[in-house]
């Protein structure tokens, strides 16, 4: 297939944190704010005057430092982000909100804070709580939770309306990027995908490190110019997996993957596309920011959500994913030492070969992976095992 124009515009931006359209952002006069965690929803941190930047550590070398404040049994992600904001790599923020999911990143959070890794005036950082179930008590937690911890803060500092109106702004764009990436998305259930994998994950990635009315244009220019690109006429893959797990947050193990010859289809992880790029319905039955909460509620998937409902709607998803996509198998990844992700991996995976026969591949895996022989092995012997059972 032909290059996509844009595609090294977008990988350029995921070079670093503090990104051309960052720059731009600020330059304008808007507040960056740093996430660590989809269950703070992007709307709220994207109001006008704001813009969100889920916060990565590209190009991560040494995390000596991050280990040295967090310990080396903690997950590799949570100390490559406290290296990078010790190096200065997030001077640029205004504040960063957190929830309190992770308890992991939470002490990377806190030691952001304590360390003064950003001493930008006024640099502030804020703490919520985030519900482990999804039923209407936790919905009315979570609607406090937010108001008082992300909406009453960024008024109160920054001035920004947080009125309905400006809400229902903000989740108009969110719904804007949501649907051009599942446009793009939607020609990867093709018989012969038009779009890799890697180059669906380096767009996705960037939807959340970037202020979104600085990105629109650029995805409907990629989503243009999909409508028109024809696939190989040979298959450049062998098989088609679904690849669910913790946080890819580098497109780098995707393009891994495929090297391997196996095309990724569908993205269910930390910084995919599948269910967090799935538009916000709202209504006039009851105030925006209710309407929002429940949609993170009910659409989202983090294992960190422990009622029995929730853990087997997971493993439903992922199995529906594999029917709608058409993928032959599942590859489950887990960053070493995530809790949450380390017993899910495990129940899941087992689940999905067993209960519902799907071929299941299971890693635990560093946070840079690069051209990792290990991981490269692991993936070439999973496709090959595929292609066997075509036989």
């Amino acid at each position: 297939m032909r290059d996509l124009s844009q595609l090294y515009y977008f990988e350029r931006l995921l070079e670093e944190a503090n990104n051309d359209l960052v720059r731009e952002g600020v330059a304008a006069g808007l507040h960056p704010i740093g996430s660590v965690c989809s269950l703070i929803p992007e709307p709220l941190l994207n109001l006008p005057g704001c813009f969100s930047v889920r916060l990565r550590a590209p190009r991560t070398g040494s995390i000596d430092i991050g280990t040295y404040y967090m310990s080396s049994l903690l997950c590799e992600c949570c100390r490559a982000v406290l290296e990078r904001a010790v190096e200065g790599g997030y001077q640029f923020l205004d504040c960063v909100i957190a929830p309190d999911a992770c308890s992991q990143m939470n002490r990377c959070v806190e030691n952001i804070e304590h360390l003064k890794c950003v001493d930008k005036e006024g640099f502030f950082v804020s703490y919520c709580d985030a519900p482990m179930k999804s039923d209407d008590t936790a919905l009315r937690h979570y609607v406090r939770q937010m108001q008082a911890h992300v909406l009453a803060p960024l008024q109160e500092r920054f001035g920004v309306d947080i009125s309905d109106e400006s809400l229902r702004k903000a989740v108009g764009q969110h719904n804007r990027i949501c649907s051009l990436l599942q446009e793009i998305s939607e020609y990867r259930k093709e018989e012969d995908p038009r779009i890799t994998g890697y180059e669906f994950a380096v767009l996705c990635t960037a939807s959340y490190c970037c202020p979104k009315a600085l990105l629109i244009d650029r995805l409907a220019s990629v989503a243009e110019e999909l409508r028109t690109r024809e696939a190989d006429p040979k298959p450049a893959f062998r098989v088609k997996v679904v690849v669910a797990g913790s946080e890819i947050d580098d497109p780098g193990l995707i393009r891994l993957m495929e090297e391997t010859g196996a095309r990724v289809v569908a993205d269910r992880f930390c910084f995919g596309s599948l269910p967090e790029r799935v538009p916000i319905r709202l209504d006039d039955t009851q105030d925006v920011l209710t309407q929002v909460c429940r949609h993170y509620l009910t659409m989202g998937k983090c294992p960190r959500y422990m009622n029995a409902q929730k853990v087997s709607e997971r493993q439903d998803y992922v199995r529906q994913l594999v029917q709608e996509y058409r993928a032959d198998g599942v590859i489950y990844q887990q960053m070493k030492f995530c809790d949450y992700w380390g017993y899910e991996r495990a129940y899941a995976s087992k689940n999905m070969r067993e209960k519902y026969g799907v071929p299941t591949l299971s890693i635990d895996r560093p946070y840079v992976t690069g051209n990792s022989g290990q991981l490269r092995t692991r993936f070439q012997a999973f496709v090959e095992s595929l292609e066997i059972k075509r036989l």
